[in-house]
């Protein structure tokens, strides 16, 4: 087994907090299934949105490094750091190192006895290694992006902290004595060998405050930890990047919602793809191609239980949007509404703006029929079978992709010019492709001769007009020279994996390539940072047109841009290999998965 390159920017190397803020490749991730938590290197939790993934923020200095709010936790003396998650888990355990001492901070969110816990409990352990360590630790909820204003509630059980509608009770054992103001509780204690404290935040919205005592919430960290790696275990996976493949797929499911089904695209609204600010989104949402793309990898890597969830979850969305989907929704299954909030914050670093909502979600995206075929044809070729309900809606689905991949789209980058773009016709004769295989194994009735037709037709047509032989490559759409790296994904779909589409990586990588990584279309090297997902798409594409050694060469460089604890962003800056985007993304996640099980598929590096 291959061992994870050393990272190319090593955790040491990161610059300190500055003006409030720190890199974003110094943020590692946990979650318990419902929300997730981002914690920096020097030991604060700077965003963490509660109850759910989706809500606003109480703690978002991710954002607003003056009013965002945060849960500090760190050594109160010069340190070095180390840290890693917990082995076949989303718990972190930041290791630091002091002059006087080492203390070890574990960080979880934690999950019950039965599962999912009815409130959020944020549990940060510390444990005296050696020498003596003084710490310091507070809690300050924000102000929801200026909407809100936090305050301290004095009760018999001891002082409770209000920030709209939710309730903050902090925890602690061995912490020495808390201070109180206005609107945060901290303190100072010091370790020693051997000493245990626990700093806990336990919080619920719109209803009462549980208050579960320290014991119970150490046992909670140990059930948390026991359900994760029941979760890894269940994963078959046998290639040459299991350490890599697991943290992906840990990443994902720390991303999915367990009260849904759903898939969060990212953990986060509002980074920037680049350092003016003209390109900030809301990735809180349950893309229809990020959860087919999820359900593939999970399919194909043996998992059961949170594969037909989500199957279900997007089948039922299917079934209500159809024969039309919606490119994305809300993680409760609600279709998001076309206005777009703008908040009073002043975004990472002072880059704004702060958003919430998205505008994709009305597009015509023709590729989603694609991935949708796809994961039902996957699920079912897992010995499942499907409802007579659901049979019957995706044969209206593939009658309307007959008709449909006619018309121009926003493609699958959500763009304003609605044109015929090329990876939109192969997503639809991907669609047709695998309804066709579906209607022969009998899973779903209608005209397959027609589907079958349709999907020839679509071929030839792109055959006639997406193909430049001047740039000997599949082009974003007819007319035009630029090329667009998602064409990539039709190598992985079937639709060509031949001379040209071999010729055709050979000009994405020639043209949008910069070292390892590559831009999503033509004129986007100037606008934004490279899209990860788009190097781990063109890892499998060189595998499966027999480039295998170049496709491992581009594999092992990716892996080793990943941060220390193997995390990804949606972009990285080719310049200096800095984090861009929202963090951590499905996508890129997703991609690398795609190209570690073709790459084992095609036997392996």
């Amino acid at each position: 087994m291959t061992t994870r390159p050393r990272p190319v920017v090593p955790l040491d190397a990161l610059a300190p907090r500055q003006d409030g803020y720190v890199e974003l490749r110094s943020y590692a991730a946990i979650g318990d299934g419902r929300t997730v938590a981002m914690v920096a290197h020097d030991g604060s939790v700077d965003w963490y949105p509660v109850p759910d993934l989706d809500s606003a923020p109480t703690f978002a200095r991710l954002l607003d490094a003056d009013d965002g709010g945060c849960v500090e936790l760190s050594p109160a003396v010069p340190f070095e750091v180390g840290r890693g998650y917990v082995p076949g888990s989303n718990i972190l355990c930041t290791t630091y190192t002091t002059a006087g001492g080492v203390v070890r901070v574990t960080d979880s969110l934690n999950v019950g006895s039965t599962g999912q816990l009815p409130w959020n409990e944020l549990a940060r352990s510390v444990e005296g290694v050696s020498g003596e360590v003084p710490m310091t630790w507070r809690v300050t909820p924000g102000t929801m992006f200026n909407r809100v204003s936090p305050w301290i509630q004095d009760t018999e059980q001891g002082p409770v902290l209000r920030a709209d509608d939710v309730s903050l009770g902090v925890r602690t054992e061995a912490l020495g004595e808390c201070r109180l103001s206005t609107d945060e509780i901290s303190g100072r204690f010091s370790t020693a060998p051997g000493s245990e404290h626990l700093l806990a935040v336990v919080s619920t919205h719109s209803e009462p405050l549980r208050l579960p005592s320290p014991e119970r919430i150490r046992q909670n960290v140990e059930l948390t930890l026991g359900m994760w790696r029941r979760w890894i275990d269940l994963l078959d996976y046998s290639g040459p990047y299991r350490a890599d493949v697991e943290r992906s797929a840990l990443t994902l499911k720390m991303l999915s919602h367990a009260p849904s089904g759903s898939i969060a695209a990212a953990a986060t609204t509002s980074l920037p793809e680049n350092r003016a600010g003209t390109k900030n989104y809301d990735y809180r949402f349950a893309w229809v191609r990020d959860a087919a793309y999820t359900l593939r990898t999970l399919i194909r890597l043996g998992e059961q239980e949170d594969v037909h969830a989500a199957v279900s979850w997007l089948l039922r969305l299917a079934r209500d949007q159809s024969p039309e989907l919606h490119v994305l929704n809300r993680l409760d299954g609600e279709v998001p509404g076309d206005a777009m909030t703008v908040y009073e914050a002043p975004g990472w670093r002072g880059i704004g703006p702060v958003v919430s909502g998205n505008a994709a979600a009305d597009q015509l995206q023709l590729g989603v029929f694609g991935d949708l075929f796809d994961m039902v044809d996957l699920y079912v070729g897992g010995g499942n079978v499907l409802d007579a309900a659901t049979g019957r809606m995706l044969a209206d689905v593939a009658d309307e992709i007959c008709d449909l991949w006619r018309r121009t789209d926003a493609g699958m980058w959500e763009l304003p010019e609605h044109r015929h773009y090329t990876s939109s016709k192969m997503g639809c004769w991907h669609g047709l492709d695998r309804a066709v295989h579906l209607a022969d194994a009998g899973q779903i009735p209608g005209s397959a001769d027609r589907w079958r037709a349709e999907r020839d037709r679509i071929a030839e047509w792109i055959e006639e007009h997406c193909w430049n032989a001047e740039r000997g490559a599949y082009v974003l759409h007819p007319g035009t020279d630029a090329l667009d790296t998602s064409v990539l994904l039709h190598a992985i779909s079937g639709f060509d994996r031949g001379p040209r589409m071999r010729s055709t990586v050979d000009a994405l990588r020639g043209e949008l390539g910069r070292g390892p990584l590559l831009h999503r279309y033509s004129g986007m090297e100037h606008e934004e940072g490279a899209f990860v997902a788009c190097s781990f798409w063109a890892v499998a594409a060189l595998a499966l047109v027999d480039q295998r050694e170049e496709a491992v060469e581009l594999m092992e460089e990716m892996l080793a841009l990943g941060n220390d604890v193997g995390l990804y962003t949606e972009m990285i800056d080719p310049e200096d290999e800095s984090f861009l985007g929202n963090f951590p993304q499905a996508l890129s996640h997703l991609a690398l998965l795609t190209a570690a099980l073709v790459l084992e598929d095609t036997g392996g590096p």
